[in-house]
């Protein structure tokens, strides 16, 4: 006869540590895992109901900055739209990696020539609104340098 196991099921008012043990429901029913585990088995899962359901409280240091590392390798795409303009770039003009959102704000036309001319979308995902932001201040400034579909999504936007 299979020995019953405890289950651990979420408790919204608790800050998990990775050492602590966690039931939630998967595919092949219930599992128990402690969540320093529940990382690598199921880090989008884990990070939604961080960030998005708010229902799993955790400690920053042993558990958020870890999961940001392998919500990077497990699933780029979440990351990088999770992400949007809080990731790292290496922008021309600066000796270092800076997050995208500063020449965003602060040199969009630069932006605009190095993202969408430059070919590098699949670097930094710009949600609709941003788009729409960066092509209105680069439609201000320096109207000549937009490609016809980026003028047309702002007449349309």
């Amino acid at each position: 006869m299979p020995e019953a196991h405890s289950e651990y099921p979420l408790d919204p008012e608790k800050v998990y540590l990775s050492m602590d043990e966690l039931t939630l429901q998967t595919d092949e029913g219930p599992k128990t895992l402690k969540l320093g585990a529940w990382l690598n088995y199921d880090p989008v899962r884990i990070h939604k109901m961080i960030v998005k359901d708010k229902t799993l409280q955790v400690d920053q240091i042993e558990i958020y900055a870890p999961l940001m590392s392998k919500l990077r390798r497990a699933d780029q795409e979440y990351y990088r739209r999770f992400m949007g303009l809080n990731v790292t770039i290496d922008f021309p003009g600066f000796d270092s990696d800076i997050l995208a959102k500063i020449p965003f704000e602060n040199d969009p036309v630069g932006f605009y020539k190095w993202w969408r001319k430059g070919k590098r979308e699949s670097k930094v995902y710009l949600s609709k609104v941003n788009q729409y932001k960066l092509f209105q201040k680069v439609a201000l400034m320096d109207p000549k340098i937009m490609l016809k579909k980026d003028l047309d999504f702002l007449k349309n936007f």
